[in-house]
């Protein structure tokens, strides 16, 4: 394997059966991938790390599409370091996993740099919407976003697991503080009956709600956003994920590979998330993407910290099964200022979900490559 370019290796999977755009009765509809395999191939103990990191509920970075866009493709060695990872155990202990990639057909991933900027994530008129009622909060698809007890937010995308972004839980150098006893929060109404009798639906006062948290098992972060192991902060690669201790009873949201933004219904994605300047409320948005890259997609959705962490998804036709069908496609991440023609601009960044990304997130839930052969 080691002789395969990586250039080769390391190339977005090719779309098959794509239904031409110019139909008259055309659908976006999800691509069919054909999908590498990542496989841990050996896994090592290490020493319990200190737990001393500052919660960071947003990461910058100042290498914008056209940097990133220069940046070299990995290698096939390099590939497997950044898909490598770390797995933490609510007891404290922690190990190491080696991975290898098999490409059956044609594979992807690629890598990143990053630095630092303020806080402020409001473009002009705010245009997200906070969710109030239970009768929207409890049904999907804003039931699937749930909120960490580090601050930021997550998504439901099986029984037991969560997709966040890897800075709520780790800074790139060590775990950030109350990540051992790591809990996960899902709003419910305050009482079981509603706690107002017969008349609650019609005043003007939204439902109190309450979070009611269960404690996280495991979780997995890849070595591509550990410092030393990629490259500055690994923006490409700030994504986690998080076992449950129980089953959380909940419909969740599967993860697909992104598709190019020309692909995606009216070039949008949405997010719903808990950022902190409403605090215990769920804040809907949705907006354009603006620009991409191999891992990033670039847009100017109104979003405040507390918001990272939350899964970007998109509703597409599913062909296979004849239905339209959400699915997470990124990992809504952080800020970056990007040159844009000589004029500095201010973006919002999601981390895309690749094929390797996929491949890689998918054994995490399933253990089994057989059941992420499709994404």
């Amino acid at each position: 394997m080691a002789g395969i370019p990586g250039l080769l290796l390391l190339l977005l999977i090719c779309a098959v059966g794509q239904v031409s755009p110019y139909g008259a009765h055309w659908k976006p509809t999800w691509p069919a991938y054909r999908l590498p395999v990542v496989l841990p191939q050996s896994t090592l103990n290490l020493g319990k790390p200190d737990f001393g990191a500052e919660a960071k509920l947003e990461v910058s970075s100042s290498c914008g599409p056209q940097c990133h866009k220069g940046m070299p493709l990995p290698t096939y060695e390099e590939a497997k370091q950044y898909l490598s990872y770390e797995t933490l155990y609510a007891n404290g202990s922690r190990t190491e996993t080696q991975v290898g990639i098999y490409v059956l057909s044609r594979g992807g991933g690629q890598e990143s740099s990053g630095k630092s900027r303020r806080k402020r994530q409001i473009y002009g008129y705010d245009s997200r919407f906070s969710i109030f009622g239970k009768d929207f909060l409890l049904n999907y698809p804003f039931s699937t976003s749930v909120k960490l007890s580090t601050g930021c937010t997550g998504t439901l995308v099986a029984e037991k697991h969560v997709l966040t972004a890897a800075h709520c839980i780790h800074d790139g150098k060590t775990y950030v503080k109350g990540t051992q006893k790591l809990r996960v929060g899902f709003l419910k109404p305050k009482f079981k009956d509603g706690g107002r009798g017969a008349n609650s639906s019609s005043s003007a006062v939204p439902e109190k709600m309450k979070f009611q948290w269960i404690r996280v098992k495991r979780t997995h972060v890849p070595k591509g956003w550990i410092k030393g192991n990629a490259n500055d902060i690994g923006m490409d690669y700030d994504y986690a994920l998080l076992e449950l201790k129980k089953p959380h009873k909940r419909k969740f949201m599967k993860i697909g590979v992104s598709p190019p933004a020309k692909q995606l219904p009216g070039g949008r994605i949405h997010f719903s998330g808990y950022d902190n300047d409403r605090p215990g409320n769920l804040v809907y948005r949705f907006c354009d993407v603006k620009e991409e890259t191999y891992d990033l997609l670039y847009q100017q959705c109104d979003a405040q910290p507390g918001a990272s962490g939350s899964g970007v998804y998109v509703r597409m036709w599913k062909r296979q099964q004849r239905k339209w069908e959400r699915k997470i496609i990124g990992i809504f991440s952080g800020h970056q200022w990007v040159d844009m023609n000589g004029s500095p601009q201010d973006f919002n960044v999601a981390v895309r979900i690749t094929p390797l990304k996929y491949a890689q997130i998918c054994y995490w839930i399933k253990g089994n490559y057989l059941d992420c052969r499709e994404g």
